[in-house]
């Protein structure tokens, strides 16, 4: 916590980046001074680290045909057995920088397939992790939304998983309903939602329920940055989204006592920490005005 004579700064206990994205951000920089490297896909949601990993000349492609280099990368994400084939075949060394979590979520799948359960994703169907869950399977239903498990179908035994940033409460509904839905079907849910999901969740929900104004700090295309928006939205009126201190706006804060901070789990602490000091500089005989999203004294 952080105070000053106009505002009091609480950051959430649990935010910004997870072990899983800090470790294939490190594996990136080491494999690319060994050899020049090719990351298939954004190897975290987070174009600050993106541009970073350019600048260290670690190239991105969204397929293995339009790697420039015979070194490649998985994301953090993960990706399926048959994509990393097919990268293989091209005569590609692929080296892996997936999360435990999410391979820990694959294995969980391929154990209800292998015991016969109908498997189903609770998850965005077109995000990178959930097409790397289920490019495996012969068939699968991908689920978000009530209206999503009105359209199932009927199986004697249905095998749920979540992507790992899915907020846990969300999961735990939506098996209610199937289980609701299929009264007679044996429904079995493996919790894949991962622990640095379910701590920043919780930190969320007990920030918003003690501050004016809460800024969440993450990729624009950052699934778990904006479930923690959605998160802090249930409890406080008052919830911008930023990916740098550059798009802060003081008038945001007009009036305010108490602001929050949390922070996706891509976001650098360096991110953070100028969010947290362009709040601190609200204080100053000369505040700081929004001009261009960028902040003037």
């Amino acid at each position: 916590m952080q105070t000053s004579s106009r505002l009091k700064i609480i950051r959430a206990e649990h935010l910004g980046m997870c072990f899983g994205v800090r470790d294939a951000i490190a594996l990136a920089h080491r494999q690319a001074c060994l050899a020049p490297l090719t990351v298939l896909g954004d190897l975290v949601h987070n174009e600050t680290v993106l541009q970073d990993m350019r600048a260290r000349g670690i190239r991105i492609a969204q397929n293995p045909s339009e790697a420039s280099t015979t070194e490649v990368m998985v994301t953090a994400h993960g990706a399926s057995e048959k994509a990393k084939v097919q990268a293989r075949l091209l005569g590609l060394h692929v080296t892996e920088a997936t999360c435990p979590l999410v391979t820990l979520a694959h294995r969980a799948l391929s154990r209800l397939v292998a015991e016969g359960y109908y498997p189903v994703i609770i998850g965005k169907q077109e995000h990178v992790e959930v097409r790397g869950m289920t490019e495996d399977l012969e068939e699968f239903d991908v689920i978000l939304g009530e209206t999503d498990v009105a359209r199932l179908v009927g199986h004697p035994k249905l095998g749920l998983v979540a992507q790992t940033t899915q907020p846990i409460e969300r999961v735990r509904n939506l098996v209610a309903i199937v289980r609701r839905r299929f009264p007679t079907s044996d429904v079995r849910l493996v919790d894949t939602v991962c622990r640095p999901t379910k701590q920043r969740q919780h930190a969320a929900v007990e920030l918003a329920q003690q501050v004016e104004v809460v800024v969440v700090i993450g990729g624009a295309h950052s699934n778990n940055t904006r479930e923690l928006v959605n998160t802090c939205r249930r409890y406080c009126s008052r919830v911008y989204q930023v990916q740098t201190a550059s798009d802060m706006c003081s008038d945001w804060f007009d009036g305010v006592r108490t602001v929050g901070v949390t922070a996706g789990t891509s976001t650098p602490d360096s991110t953070i920490d100028e969010v947290e000091r362009w709040l601190t500089c609200l204080s100053v005989p000369a505040s700081p005005r929004c001009v261009l999203g960028e902040v003037v004294v």
